[in-house]
């Protein structure tokens, strides 16, 4: 293994062990000395490739986040051939949740928590998280309102809002299960949601 190959494997480890280190302790109180820990890398080693923990959230956010976002909610939005854009909502924001594992279930999305823990606190975080916030948002506006105009969506319906609206439920019920044990939260979910896309359909 070259040494670039190396280092970059390097890199993506301490990435890797710490958005699982701040997904199962929460950023605050993950250390550095604690990635080191886990990862058995040299202090040399490690501030080698970042010089500070905010430098390793903003990794943490660009290349694990935004691509989980992605991935679970926004390539099925534009690789979407097939299934009409009712159809296709309730797929994307009822599917995901029904395979989450117990650790999903217990410690939340990942990205809000993130956000409600430091977004408001560090600025250097503000500007990925809202772009990954804010692309989620853009594709799915995108993709309502060409149900719009192909009047699968009803014509009075604001794709922005109703973009809103799915992204902050689906968010907001992983929060709320964090302090619940309770699987009926996620069944209440997927009922509302199916209503709602109801609702706006034709």
């Amino acid at each position: 293994m070259n040494q670039k190959v190396k280092s970059e494997k390097t890199r993506e480890l301490i990435i890797e062990t710490s958005f699982q280190m701040f997904y199962e302790k929460g950023y605050n109180d993950t250390s550095i000395p604690d990635i080191m820990k886990r990862t058995k890398l040299t202090k040399g080693a490690f501030y080698h490739h970042f010089k500070n923990k905010i430098e390793i959230g903003i990794k943490v956010i660009e290349n694990i986040l935004s691509k989980r976002i992605h991935k679970g909610f926004i390539a099925p939005l534009l690789e979407n051939e097939t299934r009409k854009i009712p159809d296709l909502l309730n797929y994307v924001f009822t599917e995901r949740i029904k395979g989450f594992s117990e650790e999903e279930k217990a410690l939340g999305c990942p990205a809000n928590n993130l956000i409600n823990e430091i977004g408001c606190n560090i600025h250097d975080f503000r500007i990925p998280l809202q772009k990954l916030m804010s692309n989620w948002h853009k594709v799915l506006t995108k993709t309502i309102q060409k149900g719009i105009d192909n009047k699968e969506i009803s014509k009075g319906v604001s794709a922005s809002s109703a973009s809103t609206i799915l992204i902050t439920s689906f968010e907001g019920t992983r929060g709320i299960r964090k302090i619940y044990d309770d699987d009926n939260l996620f069944k209440n979910y997927l009922e509302g949601v199916k209503s709602f896309v109801k609702s706006i359909s034709n």
